[in-house]
């Protein structure tokens, strides 16, 4: 059975209430498209707001972030159980932003996956490399010990409801792109290290998505990839281009 594509966009740290409200109003009729899932993840101050406006579209909302603890003493934190009380239904986890500046390393990254697959959010996990990890020609060892050590106990079962993003950390936000190329080759090595890990049933089922300066112009051929199953979107999401993206 083929995997049904999956175009993300991850806000970050953009658009107020209202702006992310008139967002979604102004995408509303250019990202109707049945054929994909279409996914915005948005700024927590944003969720509650966005879920309400999404209402009869085809548009799920997902979360930037989580905690894993339920409750308690976390200040500024937000648990899986709050963010499926609001709507969500999907949780970015281990983004290259998150992992640079707050350090979240790979123990934590696990913790919240199982979380997020207890609570019935589906992860959108995150790996990538640097450009000096590339050109040390070591990308596929630093990206499977990333997707081995955030996915230590997670069944093969969850893992076929997972959405692995491979964003390579020097194309995000840059303007450059990994060539189609070179992000069919990562894409097919991370479906190949699941297949390791797991099984080939497994690996055939997971989507991989591609992310780093994705495009209406390159979304196409990327996309057309066997291994490339869509794509997490960055600052293209924030403008009426996604429907093109969507509608690749």
């Amino acid at each position: 059975m083929a995997r049904k594509k999956i175009i993300a966009g991850n806000w970050k740290m953009n658009m107020t209430p209202s702006q992310a409200v008139a967002l979604v109003k102004e995408l509303e009729p250019l990202v109707k498209n049945d054929a994909v899932d279409v996914v915005y993840c948005v700024p927590a101050v944003d969720i509650v707001p966005v879920v309400e406006a999404v209402k009869g579209s085809n548009v799920q909302v997902g979360a930037e972030n989580m905690y894993f603890e339920d409750k308690g003493a976390y200040t500024g934190e937000t648990s899986a159980e709050m963010l499926v009380d609001a709507g969500v239904k999907y949780v970015i986890i281990g983004h290259s932003e998150r992992r640079d500046y707050f350090k979240e390393d790979d123990e934590l990254l696990n913790k919240k996956v199982k979380k997020a697959f207890e609570a019935g959010l589906t992860p959108i996990l995150c790996c990538g490399e640097s450009l000096e990890q590339r050109e040390m020609g070591v990308t596929m060892d630093w990206i499977r010990l990333q997707i081995k050590s955030d996915l230590k106990d997670i069944t093969a079962d969850q893992v076929k409801e997972l959405v692995i993003a491979y964003e390579p950390i020097w194309a995000i936000g840059t303007g450059k792109t990994a060539t189609t190329e070179q992000a069919e080759e990562v894409c097919k090595g991370i479906r190949d290290c699941i297949a390791e890990i797991y099984d080939a049933a497994t690996a055939d089922a997971v989507r991989i998505q591609y992310g780093g300066s994705v495009n209406a112009g390159n979304a196409s051929e990327l996309f057309a990839q066997p291994d490339i199953d869509g794509g997490l979107v960055g600052g293209a999401s924030l403008k009426a281009d996604f429907g093109n993206i969507v509608n690749y």
